[in-house]
């Protein structure tokens, strides 16, 4: 216990700022998995073409060669950001592509008749998807877009390396003071434990809710 009580505080900030990378990358993922859905199943041409290169893109990319190209390729085109912005748009756009797939997935399980009774209402595209086909998908992807997240929370361990505080990081601290490097992982892991455990507990109550029954 004492790698923990002693260094409280370093947990701690490592700790949240875990809980803010996940909180402003899921934020981003879903709006962007969102529109990339609609995209894909867009009656335009352009905008399925857009969705599927977004997603085929994003999905084939090592998360860790992403990091790179946004924390080291977008200062070169004079943009410059803090390194938590350039994580959380790493992070978010990644997973944006698995929200995207998963969500399309849920609209193929609506059925087709559904889109053509709307349309013959003189109800938009948009429209269509707002308010008849997204809400039913939404209750049958509740439980992967929750796995989604929570592999979201873990990805962002990888940003420690590019000097973004986040909980993984603090064992380089750790180390350099000595302390058991065991034990400092057990807190770690322990710290991911309750983020993870907190997301699966939150969808749990959402798919009780609105979530399709079996």
């Amino acid at each position: 216990m004492d790698v923990l009580t002693q260094n409280f505080a370093l947990y701690g900030e490592g700790f949240l700022g875990t809980v803010e990378l996940t909180v402003y990358s899921s934020a981003l993922a879903l709006v962007l998995g969102f529109v990339m859905a609609a995209f894909r199943v867009a009656p335009v041409g352009s905008f399925r073409v857009f969705g599927a290169v977004w997603v085929t893109i994003l999905r084939n990319t090592p998360l860790t060669l992403l990091f790179f190209a946004v924390l080291l390729g977008l200062p070169r085109f004079g943009i410059v950001l803090p390194f938590e912005l350039f994580a959380v748009l790493a992070l978010g756009c990644y997973t944006s592509a698995f929200i995207c797939e998963v969500l399309r997935s849920g609209i193929n399980t609506v059925p087709r008749g559904q889109g053509e009774a709307s349309r013959s209402l003189g109800m938009t595209f948009g429209q269509t998807l707002k308010a008849v086909v997204l809400p039913q998908a939404f209750r049958s992807v509740i439980p992967p877009i929750g796995s989604t997240l929570i592999a979201l929370a873990k990805n962002s361990a990888i940003a420690g390396a590019f000097s973004v505080n986040e909980l993984l990081g603090t064992y380089k601290t750790l180390s350099e003071l000595g302390y058991n490097i065991i034990w400092t992982f057990v807190w770690i892991a322990v710290g991911y434990l309750i983020i993870t455990l907190t997301i699966s507990a939150v969808f749990h109550v959402l798919e009780k809710r609105w979530g399709v029954a079996r």
